[in-house]
């Protein structure tokens, strides 16, 4: 049974890091498709800290959201293993374990494209990506704090699918 705990073990270490960085790619993406033409790597090259900021933020937002997935999927596996990993209801909590895992991912990036483009509306009197672009840090930092409550919150979410599907 040991040998058995690390196998498995093992196996959600590696799905983990594939999901992680699978994750923050995604995350890296998106923003760049919410900042309207602002080419974040040279950015970061040039030392904008209020890009830095924003890209530190989605990346901890991102990571919230997908740790409380794997958690859903340590669940699963462990569900998996006690029923039969083969059965049809292990294969099935491995399965569900995936989606769910998969789906905290996509409200994530989708919360946090969300997130920003309503406070971009409610702000109507500041261009917060061209302020970020200028970098201005004291905007970089609300942008961050409500990509970070943001993904609190639908971490909070993903957790209650995961008790509720498995």
């Amino acid at each position: 049974m040991l040998l058995t705990n690390v196998v498995v073990g093992l196996i959600q270490l590696i799905i983990s890091i594939i999901f992680a960085v699978l994750a923050l790619y995604i995350g890296f993406a998106v923003l760049g498709k919410i900042t309207k033409g602002m080419n974040e790597e040279k950015e970061l090259a040039r030392g904008n800290a209020a890009v830095g900021i924003i890209v530190a933020a989605v990346f901890v937002a991102i990571a919230l959201v997908v740790q409380s997935g794997v958690s859903g999927l340590t669940v699963g596996i462990n569900k998996a293993i006690s029923v039969g990993i083969l059965s049809v209801d292990g294969m099935l909590a491995i399965g569900v374990s995936f989606i769910q895992l998969i789906l905290g991912i996509v409200l994530a990036v989708g919360a946090i494209y969300l997130a920003l483009n309503i406070l971009d509306k409610l702000t109507k009197g500041v261009e917060e990506f061209e302020e970020i672009k200028k970098g201005n840090v004291a905007v970089a930092l609300e942008m961050g704090g409500v990509i970070i409550a943001v993904a609190v919150i639908i971490q909070s979410g993903v957790i209650g699918i995961t008790a509720a599907l498995i």
